[in-house]
Formats: structure tokens, sequence, C-alpha cells
């Protein structure tokens, strides 16, 4: 059945039968068309529809977007008239959902002149319907077995629920080249997700009453270059990302990460930079306010960071295949990355930094990620007082370095890592008792893609 026919037609959502006939008017003629041409994955059917409606902003460089959401199937419409129509459109390789809003030129040739595409929560009836444990983690496996054929995933994937793991399965490859397995104990890159251990090791120092929450940086690295920071950025401000510290990635990482090799490497390169705004006025996401923590916990503690986290975060939590280590190190069971490059999988050597840092970078498994739960909401790691403290919202989005996501029974706390090659994600639901692990060699969202899907199907109720 052809693409066209295919949404006009009924299918199934989620068990629940969903009907949505586009009208027979200009905008619905378009949006059939761009769907087709969009999900095609055909670039000289995507140009033919830029040429005849879309000469600005084409739908032909949407290549990225098609890849993650394995095009889009049309739910319902909601708003329709002539020259303007507003859908209801899910993914097809998932359970996202988005509002497209479409509208047309007036005359004989109708050129797209209003194209908006947002992300939107599932409609009741729309979602997936909450199954059986068995049965949700019976889906599961089948979605990764179809991802891993499609070469969509490889990694690897843990669920536990009130401290019992029920499933930890892997799939795909972890070294192409020597066709060697993805398995349960291989270590992945987790980009971001290392802000969680610095976080934690933060905490420790500030229950300890070596660090206070409000102190300014300067307080403790007195010889820090930028005086605005060293007066005016505190701790908790790195921690929400709410300091205006800035990124470290861009050209001047490119030209010196083989370089950069420890924590002061990076202040030397960054620390003149004057604040992006005034700290704690607005929140954006800095991975150079991690490796200033990093710079603390070494300052405080008297220890490199590596060192501070093995002995203070990774021991005591039984985490024995986590890390840091240069890559020109061996690491036995470590997968390597693997980055798209216009369809090709490459290895994603030369994005690499020199080694993993206070802000992300560093490798870990499944296993250990779930350790480190465990460790953490049993008290072995900083108080629950303050874990609570951590993993409640703060400013927007953030607890003091953990991401805070959902509501009700679906609150959770966690983080993702992302970059070319790696793609790792962390959920807990406290209420609930899950801990949700995703781990990949692929780029982003790979290991999103299993964690949403097993979500939106796992039981509330025992």
């Amino acid at each position: 059945m052809g693409w066209i026919a295919a949404i006009l037609s009924m299918f199934i959502v989620s068990g629940a039968l969903a009907q949505s006939a586009l009208p027979p008017t200009p905008a619905g003629k378009v949006l059939a068309e761009l769907l087709e041409a969009f999900n095609s994955g055909d670039a000289a059917k995507a140009e033919a529809f830029d040429r005849a409606y879309r000469p600005s902003d084409p739908i032909a460089g949407m290549t990225a977007l098609r890849a993650q959401t394995g095009g889009f199937e049309l739910v319902k419409v909601e708003t329709s008239d002539a020259t303007a129509l507003t859908a209801i459109l899910r993914e097809k390789a998932g359970d996202r959902f988005a509002r497209l809003q479409l509208s047309l030129s007036d005359g004989s040739e109708h050129k797209l002149t209003g194209f908006r595409l947002d992300p939107v929560a599932p409609r009741p009836g729309l979602g997936p319907k909450r199954l059986s444990l068995t049965e949700a983690l019976a889906a599961l496996v089948k979605r990764q077995d179809e991802a891993a054929v499609a070469d969509s995933f490889s990694g690897a994937v843990l669920v536990a629920r009130d401290g019992k793991v029920v499933l930890e399965k892997a799939w795909g490859l972890a070294d192409r080249e020597r066709s060697l397995p993805v398995t349960v104990d291989s270590s992945f890159r987790i980009g971001s997700m290392n802000k969680m251990f610095t976080a934690v090791a933060i905490l420790q120092l500030v229950e300890a009453g070596r660090l206070g929450l409000d102190d300014p940086v300067g307080k403790h690295l007195t010889d820090y270059p930028d005086k605005d920071i060293a007066r005016k950025v505190t701790v908790r401000h790195l921690l929400t990302h709410t300091g205006g510290t800035g990124d470290i990635f861009g050209p001047e990482f490119d030209r010196n990460r083989l370089k950069l090799k420890a924590v002061a490497d990076y202040i030397a390169l960054y620390g003149t930079r004057a604040p992006l705004f005034a700290p704690g006025t607005t929140q954006r996401y800095s991975n150079y306010g991690f490796i200033l923590l990093g710079a603390l916990i070494e300052k405080v503690s008297g220890m490199s960071y590596d060192d501070y986290v093995e002995k203070n975060v990774f021991e005591p939590s039984g985490m024995t295949s986590t890390g840091s280590l240069p890559e020109s190190e061996t690491v036995p069971g470590r997968a390597i990355g693997y980055l798209n490059e216009g369809g090709r999988l490459a290895p994603n050597t030369a994005t690499l930094p020199w080694r993993g840092t206070s802000a992300g970078g560093g490798y870990s498994t499944v296993g250990d990620l779930w350790r480190f739960v465990d460790a953490l909401q049993a008290g072995r790691l900083i108080s629950k007082n303050m874990l609570d403290q951590a993993t409640s919202t703060q400013v927007q989005m953030f607890g003091l370095g953990f991401a805070v996501v959902g509501e009700g029974n679906w609150k959770g706390f966690g983080h993702n890592g992302g970059a070319p090659g790696m793609s790792g994600d962390l959920h807990v639901f406290p209420k609930l008792g899950y801990v949700l692990v995703s781990l990949s060699n692929l780029d982003p969202p790979a290991s999103t893609r299993p964690l949403e899907f097993i979500e939106a199907r796992l039981p509330e109720m025992p």
C-alpha cells in the first residue's frame, strides 16, 4: 500500500482504533505529499516537494529528523480550511507525538508560507496502554530485536524494580571491524552522565562541611582568572546550570582536545571568560560549570578528581567497570562508538577528548549504573535528606546535578549523555521502584528510544 493511501485509511494506535482522513483541500493535498516525500527517505522526492512548495528551509535537509523519528504517520486532523491545517502526527520509530501547523499562500499555485512542528504529550486514548511487567518486558525485547536487525540500536538495556533486576540484555556490535558483540558487561562512553558522579562528590563534601552550596568559586579557587566568576558564581549555580559559565565544545576544544588532559588544562584555556549572564538570573546548560566543580573537588579534597570519585563514589557502590581512563589506554570490554556519516557508520575516535572529565566523557556499564542508584538510594553515598534535595526541582528541570522530570508516580530523576557515537540514559522512578538504564555506542537518541518505549508500557501497580 502506498503512503498516501495508508494515511487516508484506518490504522491502529496502541490497541485503539483511530480514524482521520485528510480533507480534500489544497492543504490536505500538500500534507499528503509532504508525508510521502519525508517518509520515503528518497532525496529526489524530497527535492521535488521542495521545488513545488517549499523553496526555503527544505525538507530535503531534514535527514537527521527522519532518521530519529522513522517518519510520521497521521493521527488526527485538529483544524482545517482550504489553505491551513493543524494535525497530530505520531513518529513511526517510537511513541512521540507532534503537532504540525501548515499554511499555504492563496492563488492558483500554492506555496508553503507556514510550517511548524512541535512535540506534544500523547492524547488520551492514543498513547500505548499499560501492560503487565512480563508483557512490557517482552514487548521491549521484541522492539529491540527489531531495532538491532535494522541497525538502529547497538547497546544494552537494564530494567530493575524494587531492587531486583528483571531484564538485562544486549544487542549489536561493540567492535564492527572485529565483529565483537555487545554484552551486558560491555562498557560504553556515557557523555554527561558523569555529571551525576560529580554532583554526588560535591554533595559529600558539603555534608562533610568542607564546601557550602552558596560558597563562591573564588573562596576555594583563590587564583581563578575571571574575578566575576570567582566572586559571583556559587557551587549551587554550577550544580543547577545557572552560573553562566558556558560550554567547552567548539573550535577551541577541537584544536586542543588532545592537550586537555586535566581539569587545570581546561581552566587555563577557558578561565578568563566572563559569565554569559548575571549568575542566578537564568539557566543555560554548562559543561564548563562541571569542570569547575571538578576543580573544587580537587582543591577541597586534596585528591585528583578521578581518585576522589573512585574512592568515594565507585568503590562504595561496587562499580568495578566505570572510569575515565585516557583513550590511549586499553579498557577491556569498552565498546567502540560509531557515528553516522551520511548513512555510513564510522568510529568516533577523532571526536573524543583525551579522557573523561568531571563534565562527562567517561565510561560505564548498565549494571554499574544500577549499582550506583542502589547505593544512592540506600544512603551509602549521601544522606537521604541530601538525595531528596538533589533530586527535587531547583531550577526548571534540574535538581542539584540531576535532571528531574515527570509528575505524580512518574516523577523521576537521572541524567542522560550524548555525543556522536555515544548515547546513554538513566531514569529512576522512586515511587514505583523502577530503575531503567540504556547505553548505546550509536548516535543519540539510540539509548532514549527503549526507555521511552518501556516507560509508556510498564505497570503502575504491583
